[in-house]
């Protein structure tokens, strides 16, 4: 009986593909076709032909003739640019333009059809052609740059006409696809698979009576679901990449192609709901084809055209700062509601490799109490416990979550994938719904009519579950009705950790460094401008930032066309930034040298300050004819240069550091033996061991190459060796550098060893010429710290992570993301691994690890080949993990020495008091000149008093939402605002002081 089974559903699969599909196109026409590189240029073409060298565009011109026998019928064009029908989105494409250039319809592998008018006589289609390279995926490709793809064409044209469409013939197509995907997903003993298995069997009987045929099955297409039958919300979306394996320039055009599809499929299928996120995507139709973005407005005033995400692009969650993440909720939010009139309340970011804990705080504060993600269950090692939960972040603010149990964030909605979805659903116990993204995605079209179909015979059908049409916010409003009737939702605390793609927070060094600079400097603009009384004006700039945070671009996983395209935003930026910076400066600072503090924490510290300027004090004279002075400098402010008199010495020999606070021992390969907290009398490193050793391993993951690191590169990393040559470079006494160069293999490293009178900060700058391939190096630092867990960095706080692999669950933490620091701490004293530009850490064999370079080669394989540099520093420290927060500010924001055009300096536009509180926005006020925005948070996780203050007396408050508007009245008392901020809190405020209105 089974073997019989067998043998019927083989004959259904192929019956299906040779006797019914062929009846769909009745007709065909030939088109008459020329091409060329623009439509002044075409020449003759003939179907077969090759076409298109790497990323060129190709114009085509159809001419073709509708005969009168043809005017009562669905006519179409078929045009097939040489598609791989399983490759869609990651290939050539096409646009149907009309006759003044406007978008019409997106030609992909799976939307080859466009309808036309069936009036007999002349037709003309013209077509704009990409030809993107189809990357071997895994394999080093040369085609990832314009300058190394070469001029060899890619693709050949194998189909264009004109045929006329049997539609009985092809709803028949679709009945019979979805009753037997439905039959092969119930079990081999369940009687419904016997029957639709007979049903269709009678149907094929019949052919090639395509009306008979389809009598045949209606039965079975109107047996309706069981009551218990799970829920289904299908909304279609289609994920475009901002940039991955095509450059940003190609985005546009894929936006284009699949929105002209969507819009057009909506005016077919009055039903069809298309989500789509990403503010930048639609502003970049907005600016070049106006037609089609008053179309896609139409569609959402319909309510057709969904908006959802509330970002200006589905950044990458776990390296953008979280001023960063805030400004693309502001950003996003505020084109949504200016362009739609609505904000959004889902977030909406399926492809990002992790989320951190901060996030339900930040998305709440901008509006969105929805969350929709798919990425989690790519999983390798555990399997996430729940599909709709609340998660809870840091502070303890929850956003309702889901992930689609579909596993697919581009579903095609398949009988076998409704099944998956229902299977999977771990949920069930207390929900019938599920959500169902569906489309192709990347360029691929989105949307299209066979999914649409199979959505209609799935609504309500035996053996499945039943398939609605319909928005995410449908499907959570559903969801929140089941919460509200007594539905124990179940909770997720903590961060959401990706188990995989854990290469990414190392992967292209340049693109993150620009990222890290930039939004450096955006902060510090804005500071300075708040301080002048002025806007900063840098929204156009805040926006190029945070394109290239998308999840693709600042993770390193995109081609080297993208990651050059990168690098040259970030370099534009950072000049004209530091242009407004220099300008802004000269107005505020005097003549006189002045030492500037961007930090929102005072310093008092050892600064180099440059050989032209008069320290008239205490000072130690540099190599590079530069000077090292102590000075004190307030917050988030300025102060003229006035040496202190320094109160400890820097001792160095060839092979040690020390001050009245630390010791420091190396060994002659330039590896720390020895570090002393004088303090407290503890030996950071432990015995037998050495600190800041270069380790090397093999790193070729099994699939997903700048993407993925694997355990076993971690495990198997052995020391760096080769000569260490070792240098005094300065001998104190308020200064004290040792440097140890070295090279191994093809690449070279310069560690210089830096201690400061008056700090225990240890800093370890590395310039490092890196020319290896496919391996990773790190730098290690065992630390004598009994500790389960460290304390890393991340937006808007820290969280714990395990240092050790005692489960699956801590085992999968083999590479972590962390911002500026990671501590480990006894209760009395800890020690803390600081830097100012990697992310990527180990926590594991009883340290900190720090990933420092890699050399993945796919999708680029030169990637991160080249010079780079980066600050790392230990810090040993009492039991306040406040100081490790402030000493992390501290090194990020190194003092600068500047001179103005002002009489005085300016004094300092905030002053903020409260221990482990920092400070990540000071700006004015968007929609007022005269009120002043600040954004603070409490990092420690400990309930803190804050006190602000302004130079001039406060008279009006509020704590606002993160798009600036108030929600609540803030009491000011004196001229100053007190607040209590809860552990983990974000509070932006809005502050408004006597000043008159700047102009």
């Amino acid at each position: 009986m089974h073997d019989d089974h067998e043998l019927v559903e083989k004959r259904i699969t192929r019956e299906l593909s040779e006797r019914v599909l062929p009846l769909v196109h009745t007709d065909r026409r030939p088109f008459t076709i020329q091409s060329g590189p623009s439509l002044d240029e075409l020449q003759p073409f003939a179907v077969g032909s090759v076409w298109g060298a790497p990323w060129a565009t190709t114009w085509f011109r159809f001419d073709g003739e509708i005969p009168d026998s043809w005017s009562s019928h669905r006519v179409e064009a078929v045009i097939d640019l040489g598609f791989d029908p399983n490759r869609a989105g990651f290939q050539c494409e096409g646009l149907i333009v009309d006759g003044s250039g406007r978008p019409v319809q997106g030609i992909h592998p799976r939307r080859t059809n466009y309808r036309v008018e069936a009036l007999p006589g002349p037709v003309t289609i013209t077509l704009e052609a990409a030809s993107n390279p189809s990357f071997a995926l895994y394999t080093p490709s040369l085609l990832g740059s314009i300058d190394t793809a070469g001029d060899e064409p890619l693709y050949d044209l194998r189909r264009a006409e004109l045929v006329v469409v049997d539609s009985e013939a092809e709803a028949l197509s679709h009945d019979l696809d979805v009753l037997n995907g439905v039959m092969l997903t119930l079990p081999l003993g369940d009687p419904r698979r016997g029957r639709l298995l007979r049903t269709i069997e009678r149907s094929l009987n019949v052919m090639p009576d395509v009306e008979s045929a389809r009598r045949v099955l209606r039965s079975a297409l109107e047996m309706s679901a069981r009551s218990s039958a799970h829920r289904i919300i299908a909304t279609g979306h289609a994920h475009i990449d901002t940039a991955w394996l095509w450059p940003m320039s190609e985005t546009v055009r894929k936006c284009t192609r699949t929105f002209a599809s969507a819009v057009g499929l909506m005016d077919e299928y009055p039903e069809f709901r298309f989500a789509c996120s990403q503010a930048q995507q639609y502003a970049w139709i907005e600016e070049r084809h106006p037609e089609l973005f008053e179309r896609m407005r139409a569609k959402i005033r319909a309510g057709q055209w969904l908006p959802v995400g509330g970002m200006w692009v589905e950044a990458d969650m776990n390296m953008p700062s979280g001023e960063s993440i805030v400004r693309q909720i502001v950003f996003g939010q505020r084109y949504f509601e200016s362009r739609f009139g609505q904000r959004c309340r889902e977030v909406w970011i399926p492809d990002v490799f992790g989320y951190p804990a901060g996030m339900p705080q930040v998305f709440a504060a901008g509006g969105m109490d929805r969350f929709v993600t798919q990425k989690l269950s790519w999983n390798q090692t555990n399997r996430f416990p729940h599909h709709t939960f609340w998660w809870e972040g840091l502070d303890g603010t929850r956003v309702l979550t889901h992930f689609p149990p579909v596993d697919l964030y581009n579903a095609q909605i398949t009988p076998e994938e409704c099944h998956r979805a229902s299977e999977q659903f771990s949920d069930d116990g207390w929900s019938d719904w599920s959500l169902m993204p569906f489309g192709h995605g990347d360029g691929g079209g989105g949307p299209t009519r066979e999914m649409l179909e199979r959505a209609r015979r799935l609504e309500d059908l035996d053996g499945a579950p039943r398939v609605s049409i319909g928005s995410p916010s449908e499907f959570f409003e559903h969801v929140e009705g089941e919460a509200l009737a007594g539905a124990r939702v179940p909770v997720w605390r903590g961060e959401l950790y990706l188990e995989m793609h854990r290469g990414t927070l190392t992967s292209q060094l340049r693109t993150k460094l620009g990222n890290r600079r930039c939004e450096r400097l955006l902060r510090e603009v804005e500071l300075w401008s708040a301080t002048a009384g002025r806007r900063a004006d840098v929204d156009d700039i805040w926006r190029e930032v945070l394109t290239q945070q998308f999840h693709d671009i600042l993770p390193g996983s995109s081609i080297a066309w993208v990651h050059a395209d990168a690098e040259v935003v970030f370099e534009r930026a950072q000049r004209e930034l530091c242009d407004r910076i220099a300008s802004l400066i000269d107005d505020l600072a005097p003549r006189e040298p002045t030492a500037i503090n961007v930090a929102g924490v005072e310093r008092d510290e050892v600064v180099v300050v440059a050989s032209q300027v008069d320290c008239n004090g205490e000072s130690q004279r540099l190599a590079d004819g530069s000077s090292a002075v102590r000075l004190a400098v307030p917050g988030s402010g300025m102060s003229a240069v006035k040496p202190l008199p320094a109160d400890d010495r820097v001792v160095v020999t060839g092979t040690s550091l020390s001050n009245e606070h630390v010791a420091v021992r190396f060994d002659t390969h330039g590896n720390i033996v020895s570090f002393i907290d004088r303090v407290r009398d503890r030996e950071v490193v432990p015995a037998g061991r050495v600190a800041a050793r270069l380790t090397l391993g093999s790193d070729q993951p099994v699939r997903y190459d700048a993407w993925d690191l694997e355990s076993w590169t971690l495990e198997n990393a052995a020391a760096v060796g080769g000569d260490v040559s070792c240098e005094v470079v300065e001998s104190g006494p308020l200064l004290g550098r040792l440097s140890m160069s070295r090279e191994f293999g093809p690449s070279r490293a310069t560690i210089t060893y830096t201690l400061r009178a008056g700090s225990p900060r240890l800093d370890i700058d590395i310039e490092l010429d890196w020319h290896h391939s496919e391996h990773l190096l790190s730098m290690e630092f065992p630390i004598d710290v009994r500790a389960d867990s460290a304390a890393c960095d991340v937006q808007f706080g820290h969280v714990h992570r395990p240092m050790h692999p005692s489960s699956s669950w801590d085992a999968a933490k083999f590479e972590v993301c962390a911002h500026r620091y990671v501590d480990v701490s006894e209760p009395s004293f800890g020690v803390a691994v600081l830097n100012n530009g990697r992310y990527g850490h180990g926590l594991f064999d009883g340290g900190v690890r720090v990933s420092l370079a890699r050399a993945a080669r796919f999708p680029d394989p030169a990637a991160d080949q080249g010079v780079h540099s980066v600050t790392l520093a230990l810090f040993p420290h009492g039991p306040e993990l406040a100081d490790v927060v402030a000493e992390a500010e501290r090194l990020n924001y190194p003092i600068r020495v500047v001179s103005g055009s002002a009489d005085v300096a300016a004094p300092p536009v905030i002053e903020l008091v409260g221990d482990g509180v920092e400070l990540d926005a000071i700006k004015v006020a968007d929609d007022d000149p005269r009120d002043l925005i600040i954004r603070i948070h409490e990092a420690c996780g400990d309930r803190t008093a804050v006190t602000v203050r302004c130079p001039t007396a406060l008279v009006a408050g509020s704590r606002c939402n993160l798009l600036e508007e108030p929600l609540a009245e803030l009491e000011v008392v004196d001229g100053m605002a007190s607040l209590t901020l809860r552990p983990f809190e974000i509070v932006t405020l809005r502050l408004t002081s006597n000043q008159e209105s700047p102009t």
